[in-house]
């Protein structure tokens, strides 16, 4: 595990932004898997950049997205379909059929989870895996609990976890209570992982993932066992560190 402090948001999201170009530029046809939430925003706005000053092109990647809520049309402009238009998708020659986002409005969300570990599997190892931290430890949604699943399923959303999203919601009851997620299974599959946290309010859950034991109560602690991850943390996020 490489774990890189820095200084300055500016630092980091152009180190995230680095790893991530110097990847498709090496692999066109790179395979990425892509997280949402507030952590990732100013990385994407990175490689908007980069994308724009015709540095990196994604035309020929695929994208596949950790998560998205139970209940929302894409549209909505709370759903991660929306947010990923927004920040990334809608500034750079993604192609959409190559960028996967799960469908929290599918009839049968069983039969979607079985869809999307499909479609994971047709497209082969995840090449980078980005993810964000939750304060509970949780890494896509995949909360804290006595056994974590694998492949893709829908999971209840803990109070926490809504709470810290309701930012995104006109009011907290609107933030949904379940979303579908890929599995810990899949996340560690992935060929190198790029965790990303950021500020004071998450150096207590960074130390527990990255020192403390390694317990499906700290999903993320699991990320320990991975052979390439790269840690990027601002100094408060990494102020608890031994």
């Amino acid at each position: 595990m490489n774990i890189l402090t820095f200084r300055s948001q500016e630092e980091l999201n152009k180190a995230g932004a680095g790893i991530i170009t110097g990847l498709v530029q090496t692999n066109p046809r790179a395979v990425l898997g892509l997280a949402t939430g507030g952590t990732p925003v100013d990385i994407y706005e990175e490689l908007v950049e980069a994308h724009r000053q015709q540095l990196v092109s994604f035309a020929k990647a695929t994208t596949f997205n950790l998560d998205e809520y139970v209940g929302l049309d894409r549209n909505h402009p709370a759903s991660y379909y929306s947010f990923m238009q927004e920040h990334l998708f809608g500034y750079v020659n993604a192609a959409p059929e190559r960028c996967h986002i799960p469908d929290g409005m599918a009839s049968s969300l069983e039969e979607e989870c079985r869809r999307y570990d499909a479609l994971l599997e047709q497209a082969g190892q995840i090449d980078l895996q980005l993810l964000g931290l939750g304060h509970n430890g949780h890494i896509g949604f995949n909360e804290p609990d006595h056994a974590l699943r694998s492949g893709t399923h829908v999971v209840k959303l803990q109070e926490q976890t809504r709470e810290a999203n309701a930012r995104f919601f006109d009011k907290p009851e609107q933030v949904p209570t379940h979303a579908i997620t890929m599995g810990v299974g899949t996340i560690l599959k992935a060929k190198m992982i790029l965790l990303v946290v950021r500020g004071s309010d998450k150096a207590e859950i960074v130390a527990r993932a990255l020192q403390g034991p390694i317990t499906t109560e700290c999903p993320a602690s699991l990320l320990q066992t991975h052979p390439h991850v790269v840690v990027l943390l601002d100094s408060e996020a990494g102020g608890r560190l031994a």
